[in-house]
């Protein structure tokens, strides 16, 4: 397995605690991000969009705006439907790491679920 692939079973085991300590959804949120951000240093760029009036919106993200889609993303699906997309502009995302980032996206998609409004503001923690 690659390094890669180790940093992710790191940060999936991480954000299952996360998820569990009993956080706003937002706080929750933001963590992931942060999380993965730190932890995971070959990515440049991680964000979490939510869907708010059937568009996915940007909510907390690090790293450097491009303009662009993310280039790596995957659904945050609740009860079959999709509430969200975790996306990560990294070097290279292979499919264990996606796997990693489809059980991401499960264990937060129970903190996807609130609206993300900025008001038209850039996010900044």
């Amino acid at each position: 397995m690659s390094g890669k692939s180790d940093a992710y079973r790191g940060v999936v085991d991480a954000v299952d605690r996360m998820v569990n300590r009993g956080d706003e959804a937002d706080a929750v949120l933001r963590a992931v991000v942060d999380l993965l951000y730190e932890r995971l240093p070959h990515c440049s760029r991680v964000g979490i969009s939510l869907v708010e009036d059937g568009e996915l919106v940007l909510g907390p993200s690090r790293g450097a705006e491009t303009g662009r889609p993310f280039a790596a993303s995957v659904p945050i699906e609740f009860e079959g439907r999709v509430v969200g997309e975790l996306g990560l502009d990294c070097e290279e995302v292979d499919d264990d790491d996606r796997r990693a980032l489809e059980r991401i996206a499960t264990l937060i998609s129970q903190h996807a679920l609130v609206a993300w409004d900025t008001g038209g503001e850039a996010w900044n923690p």
